[in-house]
């Protein structure tokens, strides 16, 4: 029987030099091809120097047959990492300006189509145009509605953040739909990518969708933000000082808009899919995979891992989502936190691919714990960089204060991330090994996600601030937001914080994990780890 592709894809990694991570995606063939998650294996590295191996590796990819879909790949993904930069990057920034933690709380729900999208993915797989193309039948109208989004947003959305407060559910629905959009486009994208590269090639498209992803959201984090700063421009690159940044957000997404246009255009006239080799796909319909999760729900000791997977972030989601915010309160720039950011980036590459290495042998899970006790460290010690902030203003021995907190706390991250990928990547079930990983991909993301709006909430509501007003100048009001708090200041009041919900928070989200790692998380991790392969199979026959 004729390997499939998701099969011919693990048999590729073990022969390549480089270390791929695909992270989400579950665009598929069938239940047992889905594209969602690989490691290629780092022992396959050569001993030559890194820069032998780099040369080596860009010629070799300059001169592949398959460099024109390569890089079409990338701009794929590309054009995916730029609303994924807005919505978990710039616009939080933007928006805590002038709104309560609560309120960007409630902007946070837009990143849940991602974190969700294995549920609609089987009607992606299944739906489509035979003569237009299986993965151009969904990747063409969606790239050109999300045009159509962002040229509207580019001449209303300026207005619209400037008065966030009244217009905070209006902002949260449309990134809502662009990041559903993404979504979408992400796991068509994925599906494409078996077919679209040859069979000696298949392992080069993890490497694309990490490279296109992480640029787009560089470009529309770090990037933009520094343009977007009013500072940063007026230091280096205006002349005359200015009232407002060198970029702000309508042009941007206006110009997008014509670049997605741009590159929808191009698939239509000049790109051509071959669908011949995924006739197989009718035998896997929306209602068999639909029961494939639900069987893979049901197996023995996954109810354990999938409670471990949904509550294991609680502990740090505090730090992971309004550390970052509570800096910018406090005096940090923006343009410091992007320089941050762009700093911490190679350390995350740096540090996946050791973890990926570290994540072998009868221990699988052992970095992952490790890195969860750091986390939880750095969690502690975010709480104090915050609380310590110089009242004067950052100074150059303070930010690197915060760019070790910061790279520290990414790390881990990293490491937990990455060991957790690969440790299910050896549990899943070759059978139908793309559904598998996609469904505990989506539910680890999800655990990432669901606890943000609460959170945040909880944050403004254990916040107690009042701005007390000089006698006769007025009565003192509330100032937890930091648009009141100027406020305050400006008409010459003081804003006293009694309770700073952030501390408290903070405090007992760490508390609550600490309890659940020593009571359950690092048991049961333990326990699981060690259970055989066999025990977490769902046989060919169970599917049907």
């Amino acid at each position: 029987m004729e390997d499939t592709p998701r099969r011919r894809t693990r048999e590729q990694s073990s022969s390549s030099n480089d270390v791929g991570i695909t992270i989400g995606g579950s665009g598929t063939h069938t239940p047992t091809q889905k594209y969602a998650f690989e490691i290629e294996d780092p022992a396959s590295y050569a001993k030559l120097p890194l820069t032998d191996r780099v040369v080596k590796k860009w010629r070799a990819f300059y001169g592949n047959k398959d460099f024109g879909n390569i890089t079409l790949l990338i701009a794929l993904y590309w054009l995916q990492g730029i609303p994924l930069g807005l919505a978990h990057g710039s616009i939080p920034f933007l928006l805590k300006e002038k709104l309560s933690f609560a309120q960007v709380g409630l902007f946070s729900l837009a990143g849940y189509p991602y974190s969700l999208k294995l549920f609609w993915s089987p009607f992606v797989d299944s739906l489509y145009d035979r003569k237009f193309g299986r993965r151009k039948s969904w990747i063409v109208p969606i790239q050109l509605i999300t045009a159509l989004v962002f040229w509207w947003m580019g001449g209303h959305i300026d207005g619209l953040v400037r008065n966030p407060a009244e217009n905070i559910y209006g902002i949260m629905y449309l990134f809502l739909a662009i990041v559903f959009l993404s979504a979408t486009q992400d796991i068509a994208v994925d599906g494409w990518a078996l077919t679209l590269l040859s069979k000696e090639n298949l392992s080069y498209a993890s490497t694309c969708q990490t490279v296109g992803i992480n640029c787009g959201f560089f470009l529309s984090f770090t990037v933009f933000l520094a343009l977007n700063s009013v500072e940063f421009s007026n230091k280096y690159l205006f002349s005359v000082p200015r009232d407002e940044g060198f970029l702000q957000l309508g042009p941007y997404l206006a110009f997008w808009a014509v670049a997605y246009v741009l590159v929808t255009l191009y698939l239509i006239v000049f790109k051509t899919e071959d669908s011949s080799s995924e006739d197989e796909a009718g035998s896997y319909g929306i209602a068999e995979t639909y029961k494939t999760i639900w069987r893979i729900c049901k197996l023995p000791h996954m109810q354990q891992f999938i409670i471990v997977l949904l509550v294991a972030k609680v502990g740090f989601i505090p730090n992971d989502t309004t550390t970052q915010l509570k800096l910018i309160e406090r005096g940090l720039h923006r343009e410091d936190m992007a320089l941050a950011v762009l700093i911490d980036f190679p350390v995350q590459i740096f540090f996946g691919y050791y973890a990926a290495r570290w994540s072998q042998g009868a221990s699988k899970l052992k970095p992952w714990r490790l890195a969860f006790v750091l986390r939880l460290l750095c969690s502690a010690l975010s709480m104090s960089v915050v609380y310590y902030f110089p009242q004067g203003g950052l100074t150059t021995g303070y930010f690197y204060v915060v760019l070790i907190t910061m790279v520290a706390s990414s790390m881990a991250k990293t490491v937990q991330f990455v060991g957790m990928s690969a440790f299910v990547t050896q549990i899943a079930d070759p059978v139908i090994g793309g559904t598998y990983m996609t469904l505990l991909n989506t539910l680890s993301n999800f655990g990432g996600t669901w606890p943000v709006y609460f959170i945040m909430r909880a944050v403004d509501y254990f916040t107690s601030a009042t701005c007390l007003m000089p006698a006769g100048m007025g009565d003192s009001y509330a100032c937890a937001t930091q648009e009141a708090r100027k406020l305050c200041v400006k008409e010459g009041g003081v804003c006293n914080v009694t309770w700073d919900g952030y501390y408290i928070v903070s405090a007992s989200c760490i508390l609550l994990a600490l309890i659940m790692f020593v009571g359950y998380i690092q048991p049961t991790v333990h326990r699981l780890e060690r259970h055989p392969a066999h025990l977490w199979r769902v046989t060919k026959e169970s599917t049907k």
